[in-house]
């Protein structure tokens, strides 16, 4: 698990801004790094509290899902994995999402490959950490 900033896209976050209107909180969230997710997801109490609507759908399949994908929408938004040590942050000032509900198993989002693509990711299980380079 690790702590992340989502917010609105960063081409809707300036939107917002020229027309003179308030941006939508941003969100401090947990989520599980999931190698076996192709892409990134949110659950759907976040992206509400941002205030965005979807930019459109995807087909997922899950463990519960079977064989047979279920519709998901797709929303843009910002995320950043805080700085830590002597690495920058790391900023997606836009990606694509996928609205699954995971609050109820205790995290916010499945940090998936699509970010993890420009990570090095070394899981210790025997010594309970992990690292995340970027």
């Amino acid at each position: 698990m690790l702590d992340m900033v989502v917010s609105a896209s960063m081409p809707r976050l300036m939107a917002l801004q020229a027309a003179g209107q308030p941006s939508p909180p941003i969100q401090n969230i947990r989520a599980l790094i999931d190698t076996g997710a192709s892409c990134t997801c949110i659950d759907p109490t976040v992206l509400v509290a941002l205030g965005i609507q979807p930019t459109g759908k995807t087909l997922v399949i899950t463990p519960s899902t079977g064989a047979t994908p279920v519709d998901a929408d797709t929303y843009d938004v910002c995320i950043v994995i805080p700085a830590s040590g002597n690495q920058q942050p790391l900023v997606k000032a836009v990606i694509s999402v996928c609205a699954t509900e995971l609050i109820h198993q205790g995290y916010h989002a499945l940090l998936g490959r699509d970010i993890l693509k420009d990570c090095h990711f070394t899981y210790n299980g025997s010594a309970e950490f992990f690292t995340l380079a970027y």
